[in-house]
């Protein structure tokens, strides 16, 4: 290959502005407006990487998203960035950039030697190779050797990364002549307009095809259009791709800039969207044609009119269609020896000043080594040539379209599939709705704008009309030589037919099974031509053979602009307390649980000493928890009982108001999701009291099911969790500290009974009285506005110390639950435990309406009897409490087998003994049995309890 730099042109490029670079330790020198392709290409480097599994030499491809090859390492001020595609990035003065997959550079690969093997690894080899003696045996080897790029271990961001949330009338992606028609419709119909572009300038093809505008040449027509939407308030955003479309037409755009600044990640919600997305050129099969040196013919153009580089000197284009020409043509006229092969036979008249045709032909193989020497043809005509040039037919860059679950339909015309039935809210214009000529494209953008349409007349194409004329050009079985179809994945016809062979013929399978259209590449020069292999094997017509499904992100996305400022502390930011400040003066010290800063205990001792401490004075009198964190979301609506039976395992719309039922909630799958109670306070409106950790779950839960089977009329979902305070006085003294609140309420059982509420007031403050317990003594949870709730809290202390009060951190209370055997969901359940694993079988047999989760509940799993089920465990007296997480173990054929494991354990000092939960198979019916307990080798004994080992008869709930 012998590209270089022409003396003039390159409408991108600042001539007056060098900048040098390094490639591989190699000095390259370039202009600003240069791509580090671009620079590449002129300084005459045709090696710029290594492929994925053979470690083939790969020159540059294409001149935009569309590159498989050019895969780069960037390192400069601002750090370092695996897998930069160098078609896309600008070159800059001082960056440092590295092939990737090549070692120690994509010239001189050691690891080339690979490709000598290459009949001994084809697809899915790593499935049948090494699978005798050992799989792992080989494991570290593939891995280090898998994969692209180096990651930059210390990696750090520098600076903050922005997220944009935006709304408009009409969203625009891609900014040729379909997309500015569009967008300059819309805005002129008095439209808010987002035009985005994943290239350094709008204009799409008219950039370096020839076009004419209103009489206007192509590239001043764009000028003059952008322009006009800025001038007019209209957002345009160049190097931003439209990575991915979302449920409800939510458009993700990830926004590149040049300063040093991370991408930029936008979330905009249009009420239209125009995708005018263009198509991508098609390889042409045979044999080699990953070599370097072969690119698209309109990258080429591309590289000439926008960057003044000259891909060849001689150059041989092989091609299908009329678009090839004007490349041809071009290039020509710059210099280089054209040979056009043009497989259509009627192709004879194209021949144009300065090029050869040779129509009825086919390219057989490309000749070289490290690059392109010649070109072999199907009649034996040997070819000599630098560069040769590929344009195979166009494929509509549908992706966005089919992620907006958009059906395609094949077009024989195009030998392409293209949008089909229209999508709501989304029209297509341009190179994605199958047009050609400039006319056809101009008036499809103004089109595409539908129901947003103003009728206001469309630009009108004043030059040289485009033509296609495409037959169909796929690759052959059993051709000869090694014909590559996905140059990123090293994936070559045989490898298709392979696939066929061993009736992976699913498209679906084919590409899981040879990586067909994966990684950054997702199938936008290879799927193509791939699915037509596929077809021709397996005797079917492309259209039976479909496609695979187009998932985003379109383009691969940074990391860190994806999370924002979603790092650190921001990541999953704590919850605090409205009483934080209280508890720190008592001398809190403070754990997270569940997202939430809490007091784990008091006091500046031991803390084994204070959590045992504060356990035994919460049984012995009374004590103060702060429990503002559970869940309060309330439930409104005439239809909210209806509601809440179907949420909850249990039937609550039987509840009375003023009262509460304790109850379970299941995923889809039947196993336990939450539990907590719900209080009814009048017939329409009920409060999910849900566990700390779950209320953002519940409430996403609960609304999600408020969306799929009620509307707002019926149902109303709030989540009232931070406007309120919980304040808790549980313990034989409870209800005498609670009277010398003056709260105004009646105590007494009859007035208020165990799962009951009452109504209160402290300080002109309306407070709400629930009598329920987590501790199984007489409890009242007191709930007040947040922001009051620092004087009621100071009350409970001054009047507490009448009563010996006594702070309970989260730690003593987690002792007391669990000597009345209380769950904690996902402490002491796990992603497979049902209610009647815990001993609440009631609804599953009774229940007749549906719930979620219902029918889960009959499966077979569901009706195993080797289930595991909550049990308690005790231990011999003087013993240790067991390990949490500590196996139940049996022998089984001559080995261990767990049989579950303990759930939680703690020193009792009530009981004087510890006491502990467990999950034990079929352990409901194996009570008084004692079995084998093991941890970290160390062999005990327990034996399997009921899980309430204190107060058993529920009589100091009434005490």
């Amino acid at each position: 290959m012998s590209a270089s730099r022409l003396a003039k042109g390159g409408s991108d490029i600042d001539r007056a502005r060098p900048l040098t670079f390094t490639f591989d330790g190699r000095r390259i020198e370039g202009f600003a407006g240069d791509t580090i392709a671009s620079a590449l290409l002129a300084s005459g480097q045709a090696v710029v990487g290594r492929s994925f599994k053979y470690h083939r030499p790969r020159g540059i491809w294409g001149s935009g998203v569309e590159e498989p090859n050019a895969l780069v390492d960037l390192e400069s001020a601002d750090g370092r960035v695996p897998n930069a595609r160098a078609t896309t990035v600008p070159a800059s003065d001082g960056i440092v950039v590295r092939s990737v997959n090549a070692s120690p550079t994509a010239l001189a690969d050691r690891n080339a030697v690979l490709d000598r093997f290459a009949r001994f690894l084809p697809a899915a080899f790593y499935y049948k190779t090494f699978m005798w003696p050992d799989w792992h045996l080989f494991e570290p080897r593939i891995r280090a050797m898998a994969g692209l790029g180096v990651v930059d271990r210390d990696w750090k961001p520098r600076r903050v990364v922005d997220q944009v949330n935006h709304h408009c009338d009409v969203l625009v992606v891609g900014a040729g002549p379909a997309g500015l028609t569009a967008a300059a419709g819309a805005a002129a119909a008095g439209h808010s307009v987002v035009l985005v572009d994943d290239r350094t300038h709008p204009g799409g093809s008219l950039r370096h095809r020839a076009g004419e505008v209103d009489g206007v040449e192509g590239t001043a027509w764009v000028d003059a259009t952008v322009a006009r939407l800025k001038s007019g308030g209209h957002i345009v955003l160049t190097e931003t791709t439209a990575f991915g479309l979302y449920d409800h037409n939510l458009v993700a755009l990830n926004q590149r800039h040049r300063d040093g600044r991370p991408d930029t990640l936008w979330r905009v919600r249009p009420r239209r969207i125009v995708l005018a997305t263009g198509a991508i050129e098609r390889p042409v099969p045979f044999a080699n044609n990953d070599l370097p040196g072969i690119l698209s013919a309109d990258a080429a153009l591309s590289y000439l009119r926008r960057h003044g580089v000259l891909v060849g000197r001689q150059i041989v284009v092989a091609t299908n269609n009329d678009s090839a020409y004007e490349p041809a043509s071009a290039l020509a006229a710059a210099g280089a020896s054209v040979t056009v092969v043009d497989c259509r036979r009627d192709r004879s008249a194209q021949s144009r000043t300065g090029i050869r045709v040779l129509a009825g032909r086919m390219a057989a193989a490309a000749r070289g080594r490290n690059g392109v020497e010649g070109v072999l043809l199907d009649d034996g005509m040997a070819l000599a040539a630098d560069c040769v040039l590929v344009s195979g037919g166009w494929t509509p860059t549908v992706h966005l379209f089919s992620q907006a679950k958009g059906k395609l339909a094949w077009s024989d015309q195009l030998a392409a599939f293209v949008p089909g039935e229209a999508v709501d809210g989304i029209g297509v214009a341009g190179a994605i709705a199958g047009t050609i000529s400039l006319s056809e494209t101009l008036a499809g953008g103004a089109a595409a704008l539908g129901p947003l349409d103003a009728s206001s007349s469309a630009p009108r194409s004043t030059g040289v009309e485009a033509t296609l004329g495409v037959v169909s050009l796929w690759p052959k079985p059993k051709a000869k030589g090694r014909v590559w179809i996905d140059y990123q994945s090293d994936v070559t016809a045989k490898d298709v037919e392979l696939a066929a062979r061993e009736n992976f013929v699913s498209v679906e399978h084919l590409k899981r099974y040879t990586t067909l259209g994966m990684a950054t590449e997702q199938g936008k020069t290879s799927n193509l031509n791939g699915l037509a292999l596929l077809a021709d094997v397996t005797g079917r017509a492309i259209p039976e053979v479909g496609t695979t499904t187009y998932r985003p992100p379109f383009t691969p996305v940074p990391f860190a602009s994806l999370a924002g400022t979603r790092r650190g502390s921001m990541h999953a930011p704590i919850r605090r307390l409205p009483l934080e400040a209280n508890h720190r003066a008592a001398n809190g010290v403070f754990q997270e649980y569940g997202g939430w800063l809490r007091p784990a205990y008091y006091g500046s001792g031991e803390a084994r000493a204070a959590i045992q401490e504060e356990a035994r004075r919460a049984r012995q009198s009374v004590a103060l928890f702060d429990g503002s964190t559970l869940g309060k979301i309330e439930v409104i609506g005439p239809r909210a009982a209806e509601f809440v039976d179907f949420i909850y395992y249990n039937t609550m719309s039987t509840l009375k108001p003023g009262h509460c039922r304790y109850g379970f909630m299941l995923s889809e799958n039947g196993v336990v999701f939450d539990d907590g109670v719900l209080v009814r306070l009048d017939e329409h409106r009920f409060i999910v009291s849900c566990s700390s950790s779950h209320v953002a779950a519940v409430h996403a839960r609960l609304e999600e099911w408020r969306q799929d089977r009620f509307g707002r009329d019926a149902v109303y979902i709030h989540n009232a969790t931070a406007q309120y305070a919980t304040l808790t006085v549980s313990g034989p003294n409870a209800r005498g500290l609670v009277e010398a609140l003056d709260l105004g309420a009646a105590l007494d059982d009859a007035s208020l009974p165990h799962m009951a509420i009452g109504a209160g007031h402290f300080a002109g403050d309306e407070v709400r009285i629930t009598r329920v317990s987590f501790t199984g003594d007489r409890s009242y949870e007191i709930s007040i506005r947040a922001d009051r709730a620092a004087a009621l809290w100071a009350r409970m202390q001054q009047e507490g110390r009448a009563f010996d009060a006594v702070l309970l951190g989260l730690e003593s209370l987690m002792i007391l639950r669990a000597e009345k055997g209380y769950i904690v969901i996902g402490k002491d359940t796990d992603g497979n435990i049902m209610p009647h694993d815990l001993g609440v079988a009631g609804p599953r047999t009774k229940r007749k309406g549906e719930f979620v989760g219902r029918r889960s509940l009959f499966t077979e799993a569901a009706n195993r009897a080797d289930r595991n089920q909550l049990v308690g465990l005790a231990v011999r007296d003087g013993e240790a409490p067991l390990a949490t997480g500590a196996h139940g173990v049996e022998k089984s054929g001559g080995r261990l087998r767990s049989i579950g494991f303990v759930t939680s354990s703690y020193q009792s000092p009530t009981l004087g003994r510890p006491v502990a939960l467990a999950l034990i198979e079929r352990g409901a019916a194996r009570h008084g049995e004692t079995i084998d307990v093991q941890h970290l080798g160390v062999a005990r004994q327990a034996t399997i309890a009921a899980p309430c080992a204190f107060d058993p008869e529920g009589r100091r709930l009434h005490a």
